[in-house]
């Protein structure tokens, strides 16, 4: 099994440097893939800041990749509720905080949005303002 860079991740996504894309899909043809919820959390920030894509194309995107049979995630189910929550319109870095935090009482933070998108949804565990 290989662990994975976000950099390869994004190339095989958005196959924007030719040379490496057939490099990285040589890679995951060859070889288990593990792939850290950071480098999820970080390639699906790339694909809305760098590459100016949607909600949709990026989530669609990222599970494309994480249902790939070679492919093997950390936390998964974890990183497919967050992708549940992002699909349904939460930031995806406060869906992956929230979902990763499923074992307490509640999550307390400044942003109100977020506390506001988390009471739309009715997720769990409840998200506090301070």
């Amino acid at each position: 099994m290989v662990s994975v860079d976000t950099n390869l991740v994004v190339r095989l996504l958005v196959n924007d440097d030719p040379a490496q894309t057939i490099k990285v899909t040589k890679l995951f043809t060859a070889e288990k893939i593990f792939i850290a919820k950071t480098v999820v959390l970080e390639t699906e920030w790339i694909l809305r800041g760098v590459y100016s894509l949607d909600r949709k194309t990026t989530n669609s995107a990222l599970r494309k990749l994480l249902s790939l049979e070679q492919v093997i995630i950390e936390d998964e189910s974890i990183l497919f509720d967050a992708l549940d929550n992002h699909q349904q319109g939460m930031d995806f870095a406060d869906a992956l905080h929230l979902s990763s935090s499923h074992r307490a009482a509640s999550f307390s933070t400044f942003d109100s949005k977020f506390k506001a998108t988390a009471r739309k949804l009715s997720l769990k565990p409840m998200v506090v303002v301070p």
